[in-house]
């Protein structure tokens, strides 16, 4: 296990409490770092673009908490009900997953162009309007992923006891019933950590809404991860992008924590 630690440690270790000094800077990324204390912190607690980042984080969690898992959930279960082709289907689900993010978004940022996509049909320009322009960055992120979440979801499914179902059915219990008492209470240890995940997951979030629109228009589709870029490569202030990172590793580590006491309570394996 040394190596595996000497690893972690040079490139995940080091760099985590670099940035936490580097927080407590005035620093542009190149010269010397100079002492300021909670500057960074307290300059954040009024930043007007850090708080609108923050809220579409929010909103960012919340669609894929609520749309993704109910598709994935759905997908997973629909594909249990057949019997030809549940292969070639869970291909077709997980294929837009492994496409790599940028040619993916770069798909879609000319399926949807104003000039020569759906937006000239439709006579809408998706990615430059400010109250479309998150939610459909979400679709695009949402289109590539869901398909994870299916054949994960199925995996969890394929695992449930069918002796249950059985003593289901003889009892009188339809599809919908056996889903919702015996299916989703078996998958729940599973369900809960994809929620986890995915909570991170959108924190992180910066690939596709850097490709296709860099946090435009107007700060509409900014989030932590295209706030804490632009501070540290576009402003040269890598200090208070440290303090960004902080922020956003403090968020997911409260996540975290709380998972890991909801599992101890509930005992799950998962």
């Amino acid at each position: 296990m040394l190596p595996l630690i000497a690893v972690n440690a040079l490139v995940v270790l080091g760099p985590s409490l670099l940035a936490v000094y580097y927080s407590f800077t005035d620093w542009n990324g190149i010269g010397t770092a100079k002492w300021i204390g909670l500057d960074n912190y307290t300059e954040l607690a009024g930043d007007a673009e850090f708080r609108n980042a923050l809220w579409h984080n929010i909103l960012w969690t919340i669609f894929f908490l609520v749309v993704p898992m109910a598709m994935g959930l759905f997908g997973a279960y629909a594909l249990t009900r057949i019997r030809r082709f549940r292969l070639l289907f869970r291909v077709a689900y997980f294929l837009p997953y492994i496409v790599a993010s940028v040619i993916t978004a770069a798909i879609w940022e000319n399926l949807l162009s104003p000039d020569v996509g759906i937006g000239e049909v439709l006579h809408l320009n998706f990615l430059g309007s400010q109250t479309l322009a998150l939610p459909t960055v979400a679709f695009v992120n949402n289109w590539a992923w869901w398909g994870f979440l299916v054949v994960v979801f199925l995996a969890a499914m394929q695992g449930v006891n069918p002796n249950l179902y059985e003593a289901a059915a003889l009892d009188g219990a339809g599809p919908f019933r056996q889903f919702w008492s015996i299916t989703l209470p078996s998958i729940q240890p599973t369900f809960m950590f994809l929620g986890l995940m995915t909570i991170i997951w959108s924190f992180l979030s910066f690939d596709y809404v850097y490709v296709l629109t860099q946090g435009g228009p107007a700060g509409a589709t900014d989030v932590l991860s295209t706030l804490l870029y632009r501070e540290a490569f576009a402003s040269l202030r890598a200090g208070y992008a440290s303090a960004v990172g902080i922020v956003m590793a403090l968020i997911s580590g409260v996540v975290v924590a709380a998972y890991l006491i909801i599992r101890k309570r509930k005992d799950w394996a998962v």
